[in-house]
């Protein structure tokens, strides 16, 4: 149904600093994210905050987005929640805006079995039959684990699931979907640091955090990857590596959004539970993110 591949950016959701979402502010992040090159935005996953984003504000970020990309690249709405039923009702209302997929993380707390995970996405699925599906499993952050065996199992009972977002930080268990389905299902790396790895054995690309910050450099080692150029592709993504690094030295996505409001791209602001980085982590990102973009010539 959707064939995904490259990179494709968790985007940010921009505050003002009464808390209100800043919308000229996410039109012209989605803009930047487009002449970079990147393939895709994927709107209100994590790293857009969306366990603090009310319903009203969660359908109109994604529709934002969605009528700002105009086509001109994929858009994934993040749909996800615990309870299926906002999930079914978040994805329809995705659907109706006019997303190309919807991404669906694994319910965190309840802790359902792989039986309860198999029928949570069959749900949500079924409820949006031409609608793709991308599957998001985090278990560091659910403590729900999607295992292969289920997986397999929502592949058969479920056409329109056409990925998944790999974030264990396991490469064996990337190794271990593509040896059981192959072509099924599109497999694209959940954590920065691990594409070149798991494209390696047959991922497609990533949805990115880093690529907030630097959508053209993350897509090119994805475009490297894809094309066979493994050499050039090693070369770029070590630069980024500590870059990678730095956008998780406290919890995402305080410090790509300090390292964004460094080059004036938004203002600083996330919303409690979250607090923006230490002014030491942002130190630390900033000299980071500078010597890349130095080495760069950027």
């Amino acid at each position: 149904m959707l064939a995904l591949q490259g990179a494709f950016t968790a985007i940010v959701t921009p505050f003002d600093a009464s808390g209100k979402i800043d919308e000229a502010t996410l039109d012209a992040l989605v803009d930047r994210q487009i002449q970079g090159g990147i393939a895709g935005v994927v709107p209100v996953g994590t790293t857009g905050e969306s366990p603090t984003l009310e319903n009203e504000e969660h359908i109109g970020v994604i529709a934002r987005v969605t009528k700002r990309v105009a086509g001109r690249c994929k858009v994934i709405g993040g749909t996800g929640s615990n309870n299926t039923r906002q999930a079914v009702a978040m994805s329809k209302r995705a659907a109706e805006v006019g997303v190309d997929a919807v991404m669906i993380v694994m319910p965190y707390y309840n802790k359902p079995t792989q039986a309860g995970l198999v029928e949570h996405v069959r749900q949500v699925a079924a409820a949006v039959p031409s609608t793709p599906v991308v599957l998001y499993n985090v278990p560091g952050r659910t403590a729900s684990d999607l295992l292969p065996d289920a997986l397999e199992t929502i592949c058969k009972a479920c056409p329109n699931v056409v990925a998944i977002k790999e974030a264990t930080g396991n490469i064996v268990r990337a190794q271990e979907i593509l040896r059981r389905l192959g072509d099924r299902i599109t497999v694209l790396s959940g954590d920065d640091a691990l594409t070149l790895g798991m494209m390696a054995c047959g991922a497609k690309g990533v949805i990115s955090v880093t690529s907030n910050l630097l959508p053209k450099e993350v897509q090119e080692v994805c475009d490297l990857a894809l094309a066979g150029k493994w050499e050039q592709a090693r070369k770029a993504h070590f630069a980024l590596l500590p870059v990678h690094d730095a956008m998780f030295i406290e919890s995402n996505p305080g410090p790509v959004k300090g390292a964004m409001a460094d080059l004036g791209l938004l203002q600083p602001f996330v919303r409690a539970p979250l607090v923006l980085p230490t002014e030491a982590t942002r130190a630390k990102v900033r000299e980071i993110v500078t010597a890349y973009r130095a080495a760069r010539g950027a």
